[in-house]
């Protein structure tokens, strides 16, 4: 199945450079802290914006257990700001945006 998918070179979600602490990794994802806002993002690991409907029922429940451990009570955010051609989601503070760490700064 996934022989289909493809990666790019200069996409930083397809080289999946470990900067930020991660949370889980497995052949359809991977979930790191967001360089940007400090939460909980669930990546792709091939480019696009449409991941098929299993990949992203595996991801969003990924998501999840990882967020309830990290934020308590999230939404999932999957409007794609700063990297539009790369599928990813972020788990949000539920009356919040950023993580926990940027809401002390």
């Amino acid at each position: 199945m996934t022989s289909a998918f493809s990666r790019v070179g200069g996409c930083d979600l397809c080289r999946a450079a470990r900067i930020t602490p991660w949370y889980h990794e497995d052949e359809v994802c991977w979930i790191a802290e967001c360089d940007v806002c400090d939460v909980p993002m669930v990546v792709w690991r091939w480019h696009g914006t449409a991941p098929p409907p299993a990949h992203l029922e595996h991801m969003h429940a990924r998501l999840r257990d990882v967020a309830i451990v990290e934020l308590g009570e999230h939404y999932v955010d999957d409007h794609m700001r700063n990297i539009p051609d790369h599928w990813h989601a972020h788990a949000r503070p539920r009356d919040g945006f950023f993580g926990v760490r940027r809401a002390r700064r």
